[in-house]
């Protein structure tokens, strides 16, 4: 019963795969598919990348993709086709742009500013040391504890 279900296991999880055949004119061609593939974040499942997922958008994209490496597409103007029609996010490295340079600079930026604040907090330490009471202050609180007691 036991290897049973774990053939049926692996027969289930073989059908969940992604097997697409595409007969490409030259070598290149198909070394430049799987490149990009590997570079097209699938719209619907967001983590993964086009080769990766079964989402039917994803597999629309696949063809797209392979017609377009077929009709001479170079590289960026496959890129610019899908940025234009879903966004950077269909990157996973997005160019640096206006649009997004904070996704690009923040880390050094939060990085930076903590840098600062860790600077900061010790230089004030340092020169602001802690002091006693002088003896007209220890005078003042001596008479208001005098004042609160009964």
């Amino acid at each position: 019963m036991h290897r049973l279900l774990c053939a049926l296991f692996l027969v289930s999880s073989s059908a969940w795969a992604v097997i697409e055949t595409y007969e490409f004119s030259s070598p290149d061609l198909a070394s430049r598919y799987h490149q990009l593939s590997q570079e097209l974040r699938c719209p619907k499942c967001q983590n993964q990348n086009i080769a990766d997922s079964n989402a039917p958008i994803a597999r629309d994209l696949r063809v797209v993709l392979y017609e377009q490496l077929e009709a001479g597409q170079t590289d960026a103007q496959i890129l610019d086709f899908m940025v234009a029609r879903y966004g950077q996010f269909v990157r996973y490295r997005p160019e640096v742009d206006r649009q997004t340079a904070l996704l690009w600079w923040s880390p050094l930026l939060l990085l930076v500013l903590g840098g600062v604040g860790v600077g900061r907090h010790f230089r004030k330490k340092d020169h602001h040391p802690a002091q006693g009471l002088t003896a007209a202050e220890r005078d003042q609180v001596d008479r208001l504890l005098e004042d609160r007691l009964p």
